[in-house]
């Protein structure tokens, strides 16, 4: 069959995305419980980020096991990608399920090991669905198709860090700045039931493997496989390790940022908005990007570039407004969202030409905040981030496994191995920030918090280089379609 085609199979595209959504929901969750955990269990900045770490090494771990397994056999075919999905969901909910004994013990080690069980499961289903949401059409709308997904984990992320933290302090009159661990109960009771309906539904979906199919599709001479061999390859994982650091840093590191006196002292309480705004941006982005898989034309596909955006961010202010959160201050950051609506427009449906842009972009961000002297306006060039970071995942996931053919799903272990980065790049950070403690004096007349935000900069620096470089090596390759249609803004 012409892959060019195939058509988006939307009822199983449906069914896959609701994973995303609990990627999304529970990912701002951990934004929520850093600062709380940092409060209740004492603890310094970087102690505080191994929430982040508990949660994201997980996924190297379960991919390092996925592969090894994979070695003497093929899960994905043996057990079919509905099943293997559940299993990551019921893995997921076990880990839920744990919160409610560390909450009666009391016990920070016990959260992050029911921290850790949750990102198992969550590395089976990345695994899994990830390259299964590019397969499920044509592969030149296979990037879109993973934008789309990954909009949906930003509504999940957005929506997931109002609802915990009105589960959490309450809101309006009612809401409390003392928090009790008992608290922490019901939301993950909630979460855990969740993901075993889920897990239900999924094994009863239309889902379909795509992995019989490929055989007779893709030729390859070759049996062995060497990650070396691929620079593509190798060079993507660093990106994804850079790249999910650098999101989860952002905004793991923003609560201890706005806590600080030039930033207003802020507390824990009144940290959900700037989450969800954070989270949202990424969603802000994903959403804008997803309008690619629709077959609009030009005239209506510019106005969806305009109206969409402007959804998204109504949706952040809505949600906020329901939780009776202050957002007066958050209107002015429709200036950030045009900027990156007129930088999306110049990358086009290039992969590599929209991740150096936006990587650029973002180091531009980070450099203004980092030197803004209004720190009313600097908070929301660091939380502009999200914006810039919201199409680089499937544009460096589909760059990656460019060429590779059946070593496709080896590649996509590895690849989820590298998120990993999202537990060790804000551990970088959280020390910067920790000099505060023993040089107040800060450093270039800001604070070590504020000056750790050159974290992130560096990595936005390399994620442009690899969106610039990466094309010039598929080309040497043979392999051209990446640069002209593999979009993923």
């Amino acid at each position: 069959m012409n892959s060019e085609n195939l058509q988006t199979k939307w009822g199983q595209f449906i069914s896959l995305i609701i994973v995303f959504f609990f990627w999304g929901f529970v990912g701002s969750a951990n934004d929520i419980l850093i600062p709380v955990f940092k409060k209740v269990f004492t603890l310094s900045q970087v102690e505080s980020q191994l929430v982040a770490w508990a949660f994201y090494v997980a996924y190297f771990v379960g991919s390092i096991i996925f592969f090894l397994v994979s070695l003497k056999v093929d899960v994905l075919q043996k057990f079919g990608y509905k099943k293997t999905l559940s299993a990551g969901l019921l893995l997921s909910a076990v880990g839920s399920f744990l919160f409610v004994p560390a909450a009666t013990m009391e016990s920070f080690p016990f959260f992050l090991t029911a921290l850790f069980t949750v990102g198992l499961g969550f590395s089976i289903q990345q695994i899994v669905a990830n390259p299964l949401a590019i397969k499920m059409g044509s592969p030149d709308t296979g990037a879109h198709r993973l934008t789309l997904a990954g909009g949906i984990n930003s509504f999940g992320t957005t929506i997931g860090a109002i609802l915990l933290g009105i589960a959490l302090f309450g809101m309006g009159s009612n809401k409390k700045t003392n928090l009790s661990l008992e608290d922490i109960k019901l939301p993950f009771i909630i979460l855990g039931v969740a993901f075993i309906l889920v897990a239900i539904f999924m094994n009863f979906s239309k889902i379909e493997n795509p992995a019989k199919i490929e055989k007779t599709v893709i030729a390859d001479n070759t049996d062995k496989f060497n990650i070396l061999d691929y620079p593509q390859l190798y060079l993507g994982m660093l990106a994804i390790f850079i790249y999910v650091g650098t999101e989860v840093t952002i905004i793991s590191n923003l609560p201890a940022l706005l806590h600080t006196a030039e930033f207003g002292k802020i507390l824990e309480d009144a940290i959900s908005p700037f989450i969800a705004l954070y989270w949202g941006s990424l969603m802000i982005g994903r959403w804008n990007g997803g309008v690619n898989v629709f077959n609009t034309s030009n005239l209506v596909n510019t106005a969806l570039k305009f109206i969409v955006p402007a959804i998204a961010f109504g949706v952040i202010i809505g949600a906020n407004i329901f939780a009776q959160h202050d957002v007066s201050s958050f209107y002015i950051y429709p200036i950030w969202i045009l900027l990156f609506i007129g930088v999306s427009f110049i990358g086009g449906k290039n992969a590599g030409k929209t991740l150096m842009l936006f990587g650029l972009s973002g180091l531009v961000m980070m450099f203004a905040g980092l030197v803004c002297p209004d720190t009313e306006i600097a908070k929301f060039f660091f939380i502009s981030g999200g914006l810039f970071l919201s199409i680089m995942w499937p544009s460096i996931f589909d760059l990656a496994i460019a060429g590779l053919g059946k070593n496709t799903g080896k590649a996509s272990s590895f690849l989820i191995m590298m998120i990993l980065g999202g537990g060790i790049i804000p551990l970088v950070q959280g020390k910067i920030c920790d000099y505060d403690l023993t040089h107040p004096a800060g450093i270039f007349g800001i604070s070590w918090t504020h000056f750790s935000y050159v974290i992130p900069l560096l990595g936005f620096a390399y994620l442009g280089w690899y969106g610039f470089y990466c094309p010039r090596i598929l080309k040497k390759q043979g392999i051209s379609h990446i640069e002209t249609e593999g979009g993923g803004h």
